[in-house]
């Protein structure tokens, strides 16, 4: 069994991407979320599968919204760091390393 957690900055990109979509189409951001779930049901099922893009983080990249869920494993626990549009920078959140 694995543990998942969210750093600070993870929940507030969570919740960014939530209130952009319900202002898209309300209910879209309901989409959004389920489809988030699922990603990380999947990282919890197996967390070694995702690959891995920067040094020690894994991106498991959601359906239907261009969003990649960003981790790190170790230790029987699943970090999320970011929850990052796929044009998005790794300049805009490596830094968040550090906060782990």
């Amino acid at each position: 069994m694995y543990t998942v957690q969210f750093i600070e900055d993870a929940l507030f990109d969570i919740e960014t991407i939530v209130l952009w979509y319900e202002e898209k189409r309300i209910g879209l951001s309901f989409d959004f979320e389920l489809c988030l779930e699922v990603g990380i049901n999947e990282i919890l099922r197996n967390p070694k599968a995702s690959q891995k893009r920067y040094k020690e983080i894994k991106i498991l990249f959601i359906s239907r919204f261009p969003y990649g869920i960003h981790y790190i494993f170790k230790n029987n626990t699943i970090t999320i760091i970011g929850v990052f549009h796929t044009s998005q920078s790794p300049k805009n959140w490596s830094n968040r390393i550090s906060k782990i």
